[in-house]
Order: C-alpha cells, then structure tokens, then sequence
C-alpha cells in the first residue's frame, strides 16, 4: 500500500568520493523529526557484475556514468516522489555485485540523493530542488577514500592505489568536476564546513512541516 505523502523536497548532493557527502546527508537528515527523511544513495545503484568472474569485476570502471542503472535510480525516485514504497537495490562492495535482497524504503518529506555524479545526469538534475556540490581538496579525499575501502569495503592497498590511478582520478576530472558549475551551493571541506551545514540545516528546517 503506498503512502501518501506530499509533494517531497528533494536535495542532490554530489562531489568526489571521500569529499563529506555522506557527512553532510547525514547532518541534514538527523535534523529533521523521525520519518520526515529519506537518503537515496546513487551507490546501491551500480549494474549488477554477477555474471562476469570476481577477477573481472575488479577491471569494471565504477567511476563511469554507465556503470550505473541510472533509468532505474530516476523510476525509484520518482516513485518516491508520487508517495510510492520502493525496494532499492543494495549493493555489496567487496563481492562488486548487488546482494540478493532488497532494501524496502518509504516515502517521506525530504529526500536526499547522494552521489559522486548525481549533478552530471540531466534528467536528475531537473527533479532536485537544491544542487549542492561538496567541494574537498584531493589528498583529503584520497585519505578518506583510502580508509573506507580498506576498513569496510575489503580493499588492499594495492587495489585501492590501482583504482584510484586508473579510473577514480580521472573520471573525477571527466565527469565529476565538471558538474560543479550546476550547483546551486557549494560547500567547502565537506561535513567539517559547520556554517554551510549550519545553513544548510535552516534552510530545510524552514520547508518541512514540524
């Protein structure tokens, strides 16, 4: 049965990988009274690798648009928005495959869609109501993303130094930088820039019925 809900805010964020997206997201999110919140990460919606080997799944360029099911994450979206439950694709990370079981997840005043290229597809552009780009110097997100992979997503640092020469820098230049200029705010330093997200937060506290 879907919930009706009303028309959402909806908040894209986009920015490199390890810049503080998911911090900022967060932020917001935990702002806002339980319920009235929704994050939709662009990360759960990579195509499925199952039918190649492990091996060749790792040689797969992840930082490329087409490495994403993007028809898939704008129908989801805009189910969500026409007040609709979804099953969201859940994504596995150290296998480079979706996981058998989806993720249920309802409607709600706010959503926030995140991820690295979420501003370079037009037609997810055109359904945001706010472009924020999370703009963080490129040895921090190095460091960052170095972190994450090796803790939680079973990397060794060979892997993550090969991926990062081979696809995540370049396509960061390609694709995500590039999508700055459709911004309509630009946060420096990520989640550690207190007075954006301070502003941030107000802003949307000033749309969402309490």
């Amino acid at each position: 049965m879907s919930q009706r809900v009303r028309t959402p805010y909806i908040i894209g964020i986009a920015g490199g990988s390890g810049s503080g997206k998911s911090t900022i997201a967060r932020n917001i999110l935990d702002d806002l009274p339980v319920g009235a919140g929704l994050l939709l990460e662009q990360d759960h919606y990579y195509r499925s690798q199952g039918r190649l080997p492990q091996a060749e799944r790792e040689k797969v360029n992840y930082d490329h648009p087409d490495a994403l099911e993007m028809e898939l994450f704008i129908a989801h979206l805009d189910a969500l928005r026409r007040g609709e439950r979804i099953a969201r694709p859940t994504y596995d990370f150290s296998r480079h495959d979706r996981a058998p079981e989806a993720t249920w997840l309802d409607p709600a005043a706010v959503i926030v869609v995140e991820g690295i290229l979420v501003l370079g597809d037009e037609r997810l552009r055109a359904r945001f109501d706010v472009k924020i780009f999370v703009d963080t110097d490129a040895d921090i997100r190095l460091m960052r993303r170095i972190r994450r992979d090796l803790e939680h997503r079973g990397r060794t640092f060979a892997q993550v130094r090969k991926q990062y020469y081979e696809t995540v820098r370049p396509m960061h230049l390609a694709f995500v930088e590039p999508s700055k200029r459709f911004a309509d705010v630009i946060v420096p330093e990520g989640g550690e820039n207190r007075v954006a997200v301070d502003f941030l937060r107000s802003h949307i506290h000033n749309r969402v019925p309490r």
